[in-house]
Formats: structure tokens, C-alpha cells, sequence
């Protein structure tokens, strides 16, 4: 993964992007007086960082800090289909996903823009098929951090 640098023309195009995702090229182009291909290539490289993801601007990358969450999945067909994480690997937020031992059976760790958002992907994830039960925690704090 390349070092994670927006200068202001950066900040620009994903302001115009988050007001806007379907801006032509060539308008965004003339938006930050910049050519179409030098636009194209500061997006691609912002994919690659991963500001950019799936055409969604992700601001927990620029600056705000992401809502953090897991939660553990309790399966009902006790992980006899590929259903349940044909579903959570959908969800764009997802950052992980393990299948546990014990009680649980799968960890699914979450990374959001807000708490709201948190709380709509766990709506999701208790209405998926299969899923019989869940139980979320929300980090308050990262003290430690070796990703």
C-alpha cells in the first residue's frame, strides 16, 4: 500500500466527488484546473490508497476518525453454507471477517464513517438468513494499532 499524502488539489477532487460522485471527468478536470488524464491518474492513485473505494469517498482516510466496531455472528446452520459470508463480504465497511471456535462462529470487524452507519450495517447483518444471533462492541479507543 503506497504512504497516504493529499495535497489540496487531492482535497478538492474528493470534495467535488462527495458532492457529486458521477462528475464527469472533464468537468471535475476543469473544476481543479488540472487535464483530464492528471485528474484520472490522482484517482487512481487515491483507489490504491484507499480513499477512494468502490467509487465512495471513505472519510474516515482524510481526516475524521472511523467508527470501529466487531461483532460476533452466530450462524444458525452452524456454518454448513457460504450464504451468510457471501452476504457480509458485500458489505463495503467490512474490513475482516474470521470464522471462530466456540460460541460464535464468525468475527466480523467493521470500520465506518459514523455510529448511524455502524448501527445500519448491524441492522443488515441481523436480517442476513441464517444468522441467528449477534453481539457488537464499538471501539471507544485504539491504543495500540500494528496494521
Amino acid at each position: 500500500m503506497e504512504r497516504l499524502h493529499l495535497d489540496q488539489i487531492d482535497r478538492r477532487i474528493l470534495a467535488a466527488l462527495t458532492e457529486d460522485a458521477r462528475v464527469p471527468l472533464v468537468t471535475l478536470a476543469a473544476h481543479v484546473h488540472l487535464s483530464r488524464n492528471a485528474v484520472k491518474q490522482r484517482m487512481d492513485r487515491m483507489e490504491r490508497q484507499g480513499v477512494i473505494a468502490g467509487y465512495t469517498v471513505t472519510p474516515g482516510r482524510i481526516g475524521a476518525s472511523p467508527v470501529s466496531a466487531i461483532v460476533m455472528v452466530y450462524r444458525s446452520d452452524r456454518m454448513r453454507g457460504g450464504g451468510v459470508i457471501a452476504e457480509i463480504s458485500q458489505i463495503p465497511e467490512v474490513r475482516r471477517c474470521d470464522v471462530l471456535s466456540g460460541d460464535f462462529d464468525l468475527l466480523v470487524t467493521l470500520e465506518a464513517e459514523s455510529m448511524d452507519r455502524i448501527g445500519e450495517i448491524w441492522e443488515l447483518l441481523a436480517a442476513v438468513p441464517g444468522v441467528a444471533n449477534t453481539v457488537t462492541a464499538v471501539s471507544l479507543t485504539r491504543v495500540i494499532d500494528r496494521a
